[in-house]
């Protein structure tokens, strides 16, 4: 099928702040191509992790298999449950480079970090220097998501306690990962002259 059970959806996106025993990442796409003031919507749909395979990597796979012409523009949308990893951030950063003619927005529902190893943020920078829009999903996108992406038998979307605090809260952190650092030193400077 086409569209997500509406318990893997609402296990899988749920925004919460500690996520454990959520391993896996869904990623709901659609990309558009644009034809001057219009956009043609080419393909929708849904990927998970694979074995072995993160699932922005199957995803660049599949696009790239597309041979999309350089003399258009293609515009991909991106639903995660999952921010990318460093490196898939990293193979996503070259794609994008290597295809000008092609944006990406992503809108995901939690951002990851590894234990062990804290590149992650400087991988999402890097993403969002090389073109990429990265947002943390609100009501709004969840409730999109819910119309497009999932079996819901015309049930109406109803958001878990919690989910507007917690896309504030993760859209207040994402900012803070993106800012320029000079940015971030300005406002370690004012809090310090504040004596904050």
């Amino acid at each position: 099928s086409l569209l997500m059970k509406r318990k893997l959806f609402l296990y899988n996106f749920k925004n919460l702040r500690f996520a454990k025993g959520r391993r896996e990442t869904y990623l709901c796409y659609v990309v558009k191509r644009r034809d001057s003031a219009t956009s043609c919507s080419l393909d929708f749909g849904y990927l998970r992790n694979q074995m072995g395979c993160h699932v922005e990597v199957l995803f660049l796979r599949y696009i790239a298999a597309w041979d999309l012409d350089p003399g258009r523009c293609y515009r991909i949308t991106w639903f995660t449950s999952w921010s990318p990893c460093y490196d898939c951030a990293q193979h996503v950063a070259n794609f994008l480079r290597s295809y000008p003619n092609l944006t990406l927005r992503i809108f995901t529902a939690r951002l990851y970090f590894c234990e062990d190893r804290k590149a992650e943020p400087e991988g999402l920078r890097r993403l969002h220097k090389a073109g990429a829009q990265i947002a943390i999903m609100t009501f709004k996108d969840f409730f999109y998501c819910w119309n497009t992406f999932v079996e819901n038998r015309e049930q109406t979307f109803k958001g878990w306690e919690g989910l507007r605090e917690n896309s504030v809260h993760l859209s207040r952190k994402l900012r803070r990962i993106l800012l320029p650092l000079y940015e971030v030193d300005d406002l370690r400077d004012a809090f310090k002259t504040l004596g904050l």
